[in-house]
């Protein structure tokens, strides 16, 4: 019997998939559990119609992704830090106050865990952070860091 599953079930299949399964199976585990429902027409319909609605949404939130670099890419933060000789700071600038300064400054407010910081900064001068939007889309952010 072709059942469509609910839910991720473990050596059976991942949600939405559509399996074999023995009758006895299906009737008296996945059917009373609500794990499964039978792959009718009517139901293959609705999961083909909720795929559709699903790949809208994630072209949508990697579109939004797409605009927000480019926002991000032609904006610059400015940190103003105290430093010791020959321009080195005191500890380094983390991507929390990148992000504080990226809100503050440009109105664009981004989760401090997306901020990716390749190489510790403890220096004065320009630098360029990545800021990882969408699993295909990264963004390019200039960071000049002062004196204060």
């Amino acid at each position: 019997m072709k059942v469509i599953l609910l839910e991720d079930i473990k050596g059976v299949g991942k949600k939405d998939q559509i399996i074999n399964a023995n009758d006895g199976y299906a009737k008296n585990f996945l059917f009373p559990k609500n794990l499964a429902v039978e792959a009718t027409k009517g139901n293959m319909t609705q999961l083909d119609r909720k795929k559709k609605n699903e790949e809208e949404k994630r072209q949508q939130e990697l579109d939004d992704a797409k605009e927000l670099a480019k926002q991000i890419a032609e904006k610059k933060v400015t940190l103003s830090v105290k430093t010791g000789d020959n321009g080195k700071l005191f500890g380094a600038v983390t991507n929390k106050e990148i992000g504080a300064a990226l809100k503050e400054q440009a109105g664009i407010d981004i989760d401090k865990k997306k901020i990716v910081v390749k190489e510790a900064i403890k220096t004065i001068g320009e630098k360029e952070v990545d800021i990882k939007l969408h699993p295909k889309v990264t963004a390019k952010l200039k960071v000049n860091i002062v004196e204060a």
